[in-house]
């Protein structure tokens, strides 16, 4: 894949999730990307270990919520930028900026107090280059009717 120049921040889709727009954080000192999720609850469906989670995509809008159930593929411990410790799922979905789609890892975790709602992890940016002084290099995504 040819890099793509991307700003510090960007309007990103994850289009498995049905979530059509979240503003992601692009943060090259966290290793693993992470999505806020409000709840999170394992089950077991047809002998596969799943995770069922809310997800406010929009800052400060508790309104608008997307209920999402996707296969596990860890659970593993992460240590956050506060050096707190946390038992995490991590899931591997698609995301979407612009024209560019790519499967990446991400943690589910509360990020209310966080002003990014999506944290986007160096793992998940191979051939991108961060411009960190730009922002939103590809503009915002077209308002949806909210359903």
């Amino acid at each position: 894949m040819d890099r793509v120049l991307i700003g510090w921040r960007e309007w990103v889709s994850l289009p498995e999730l049905n979530i059509e727009k979240i503003k992601a954080k692009i943060d090259t000192g966290a290793r693993t990307s992470a999505l806020h999720a409000f709840f999170v609850e394992p089950f077991e469906k047809k002998g596969i270990d799943m995770v069922r989670f809310g997800v406010h995509p929009l800052q400060k809008r508790l309104d608008i919520e997307v209920i999402c159930e996707y296969p596990v593929k860890d659970y593993r411990q992460v240590t956050d930028s506060g050096g707190h410790k946390e038992m995490r799922y991590v899931i591997e979905t698609k995301v979407q900026l612009g024209e560019r789609i790519w499967p990446i890892e991400m943690t589910l975790t509360n990020r209310d107090s966080m002003k990014f709602r999506m944290l986007i992890g160096r793992t998940a940016m191979h051939n991108i280059a961060v411009i960190p002084d730009q922002s939103y290099l590809f503009g915002r995504p077209a308002t949806q009717p909210v359903k």
